[in-house]
């Protein structure tokens, strides 16, 4: 007798019948690479917006302190979308 989980697990199988694919050497070093890419482009985000943040707090601006923690929150979580966006077409081969 068969889990539900085991159950779900070949239901998603059927789906989605790409998923069970093995990656290539190529794709795997494409997927480290597009790592790398993106956490560099994301410290450089985070190094430029941290500096304007430095600023606005030593000039006691806390509304534009508080604008710049959003975007640095935002900035990181479009990098990251991006960066998974890239990385599902690798998965998909192309």
């Amino acid at each position: 007798m068969k889990s539900a989980y085991e159950l779900a697990m070949e239901r998603l199988a059927k789906s989605d019948p790409d998923a069970a694919k093995p990656l290539s050497a190529e794709q795997k070093n494409r997927l480290a690479e597009l790592d790398k890419v993106y956490q560099g482009k994301i410290a450089e985000r985070e190094i430029f917006l941290r500096q304007k943040l430095d600023a606005a707090l030593a000039e006691g601006n806390a509304d534009e302190a508080d604008q710049i923690r959003q975007q640095i929150s935002s900035e990181k979580a479009r990098l990251e979308e991006d960066r998974e966006a890239e990385k599902d077409a690798v998965r998909r081969g192309k």
